[in-house]
């Protein structure tokens, strides 16, 4: 038995060897479309999470140190300012009290007692100078204030994410752990260890230097397309429909396989599906197959939108983890903007259906 598993794993091997991708830079990378047992498949799965999780970890890591920079210089910003705005904390504070107490009174009652021209100009010449001048360090201790604030908010805002920053690090330390134990019992339990770290190895090269170039290129091409899916869907008759304050944007997957054709022929082997409730796109190119599934939500921040969040990431059958997902998610924008079709329109609800993908839209005015 362990000599037919041997046999199995070697013969994987060479296969590999003989299915290979050559990438631009040169080098020859093994080519793994090919058919894997069940276990095979986990392993080689489990081993590529670890691979793109240990990535989520560095991008959070160095994103920590640039809040927690980010975070220090904010603080000394906010000494600052409350330095700067303490002499102008004490005299709008005189203003506000002199107004208060009336002690500017004297001015009015100058300007009331004047018997000539000339004198009551010149009073009034003062009266509008002090005004002024009050006016001037009450609206510069206002703004300075405000700006103080907004620091104050944006401290604590820091410190909320470092802290969710700080949590999500040790959860996605933890996972690499559990998997990294798991591959490890695999691989002793394996009747050749050192062929099926051999064919891991293979594969994540293959995914850093090939796939990720591939599924990117992919994600670019899409994010560049759904900027132009606004005026296709003006352009083409009976997409978008009006009945008194609502309107709804009809697109069949036909219509929009069609549209992304017509923008990069990277599309031509590359389709979108609509089914109940979820959207998924697959294609397969030479030795590449890739396969998003996700759904879209209404957004309203920054901008009123449809979003798109891709539940599952599959590449060559090896389906990657979350992080891979959210990171393309934050580098790529596959949203839907309704205001750039009808700028006085906000989406309000979107539903996918059997080939069918539907927008309701209301006035905003």
């Amino acid at each position: 038995m362990k000599g037919t598993k041997c046999h199995f794993i070697l013969c994987m091997l060479l296969t590999l060897l003989l299915y290979s991708t050559i990438h631009p830079n040169g080098r020859i990378y093994a080519d793994p479309l090919i058919p894997f047992d069940e276990d095979t498949r986990q392993l080689l799965e489990k081993s590529l999470s670890i691979v793109e999780i240990d990535s989520e970890i560095e991008r959070i890591s160095k994103r920590q140190i640039e809040m927690e920079h980010e975070q220090e210089q904010l603080e000394l910003d906010l000494l600052q300012k409350r330095n700067q705005i303490k002499d102008k904390q004490e005299r709008a504070g005189e203003i506000v009290r002199s107004y208060y107490m009336g002690e500017r009174d004297f001015l009015y009652s100058a300007l009331l007692s004047v018997k000539n021209i000339s004198g009551l100009l010149m009073i009034y010449g003062y009266y509008e100078l002090i005004m002024n001048n009050d006016k001037d360090v009450l609206n510069t201790y206002q703004s300075e204030y405000a700006n103080l604030q907004i620091t104050q908010k944006k401290i604590a805002r820091n410190a909320t994410e470092l802290e969710e920053m700080k949590n999500n690090l040790i959860k996605q330390r933890e996972r690499v752990l559990v998997l990294q134990n798991s591959v490890e019992g695999s691989l002793e339990t394996s009747s050749n260890p050192e062929a099926m770290q051999q064919m891991m190895n293979e594969f994540t090269l293959y995914w850093e230097n090939v796939g990720l170039y591939e599924v990117k290129r992919h994600f670019r091409a899409l994010s560049l397309a759904m900027k132009d899916l606004p005026e296709f869907a003006q352009n083409t008759k009976g997409i978008i429909q009006a009945k008194g304050s609502i309107y709804t944007i009809n697109i069949t997957e036909n219509q929009l396989n069609t549209f992304l054709r017509s923008k990069d022929n990277l599309f031509n082997e590359f389709a979108f599906h609509f089914d109940d409730g979820v959207i998924s796109a697959s294609g397969q190119s030479g030795a590449l197959a890739i396969r998003i599934e996700g759904k879209y939500s209404i957004v309203n921040d920054p901008q009123n939108g449809i979003m798109f969040h891709v539940s599952k990431l599959i590449f060559n059958n090896l389906q990657l983890p979350d992080t891979t997902s959210r990171a393309l998610e934050e580098e790529f924008d596959l949203g839907f903007y309704p205001q750039k079709l009808i700028s006085f329109v906000k989406a309000t609800d979107v539903k996918i259906s059997e080939n069918l993908l539907h927008i309701t839209l209301k006035l905003s005015m």
